[in-house]
């Protein structure tokens, strides 16, 4: 497996997120107020789907799909789960800019999903290739900022931070622990979440209602969280500056009526 990281790395540094944003499949359609709707409300024109254990771009599951102008990951198509989690990606990758993903959970988990991954979704970002996953690999390695929803009982703030073959710092120390826990709230229910991402050359902000609840800089490849072959598709130590996004299939059904960017000059 080859990551590319390095190549991509030079390649970002080189085009502006204008000139991608320009390039983005039709489906991806701006707004007056600079953003660009990443989902077209109609059709997944413009995201590839990579399931663990199928080659990029199969999902005879059915795993992701639009249902009533809704990007839809369920679970209908399968017995269990069986550890195949699944990531659909942009076609474009981004370096800064300012996402907007507007998410719900719905319906129950899917016998055979591990407990951890209960209302448990996400979107990665300044990930690694599809194409460069192997077939057998769980998460790319990337950035995750982390969707959780409440159980109706406990604490669990959402937009967290994990960070699959990926280490980040934080307030100038490394942080090489897998996830990290927001100042965020609780959601509890099927209700609606508003997630802001903001990523600059110098921090990566998540934002929660107009407020920071997690901050972080400087992410480089480095850790063992990814399973497949990772070693022929690290290079430790390699700034991240730029990469693909993608939304998480992690065995809880979720809808997504909002993705959406807007460049940071």
């Amino acid at each position: 497996m080859v990551v590319q990281v390095e190549v991509m790395c030079r390649r970002l540094s080189r085009v502006v997120l204008p000139l991608l944003l320009l390039s983005a499949p039709a489906a991806a359609q701006q707004n007056p107020s600079g953003w660009v709707e990443l989902f077209n409300g109609e059709d997944l024109s413009g995201w590839v789907a990579k399931i663990t254990g199928y080659e990029l771009g199969d999902d005879p599951m059915g795993t992701f799909r639009v249902e009533d102008g809704l990007l839809t990951v369920g679970y209908e198509g399968y017995d269990s789960f069986d550890g195949r989690f699944g990531h659909l990606f942009h076609a474009e990758p981004f370096e800064a800019y300012e996402l907007r993903v507007e998410y719900r959970f719905v319906g129950e988990q899917i016998d055979g999903g591990p407990g951890w991954a209960l209302r448990n979704s996400g979107v990665m970002f300044h990930s690694q290739t599809p194409e460069s996953m192997t077939r057998d690999q769980d998460f790319p390695i990337s950035l995750e900022a982390q969707f959780l929803g409440g159980n109706g009982t406990d604490e669990r703030p959402t937009a967290n931070l994990c960070t699959p073959g990926t280490h980040v710092e934080m307030d100038g120390v490394l942080i090489e622990r897998h996830c990290i826990t927001a100042d965020a709230p609780t959601v509890h229910g099927d209700e609606w979440v508003t997630f802001d991402l903001i990523v600059t050359p110098d921090t990566i902000s998540h934002v929660m209602g107009g407020r920071v609840v997690i901050a972080y800089s400087r992410p480089v490849v480095g850790g063992g969280e990814v399973n497949a072959n990772d070693e022929t598709a690290r290079t430790d130590g390699v700034r991240l500056t730029g990469g693909y996004i993608a939304l998480q299939s992690e065995s809880h059904p979720i809808q997504f009526r909002r993705v959406a960017i807007r460049p940071i000059p």
